[in-house]
């Protein structure tokens, strides 16, 4: 017999990152408790630009995927 199970909360939270050129990038959060805070999200976006994992360029908007 099939019993209802709950599943598990993503570990990782996904956001699409759009440029002023017309790009889309993705962006990955590990932690839950800082995707909530759009500020946050805002300077990961820009640190994760200086590493070199996002594009270059004018961020436009970052919005929550999943």
């Amino acid at each position: 017999m099939y019993t209802f199970r709950k599943t598990a909360p993503a570990k990782s939270v996904m956001f699409m990152v759009n440029y002023d050129d017309g790009r889309t990038a993705y962006l990955w959060v590990d932690n839950p408790a800082e995707a909530g805070d759009t500020r946050t999200i805002g300077l990961i976006a820009r640190a994760q630009q200086e590493q070199g994992s996002l594009p270059e360029g004018s961020i436009t908007s970052i919005r929550r995927v999943r």
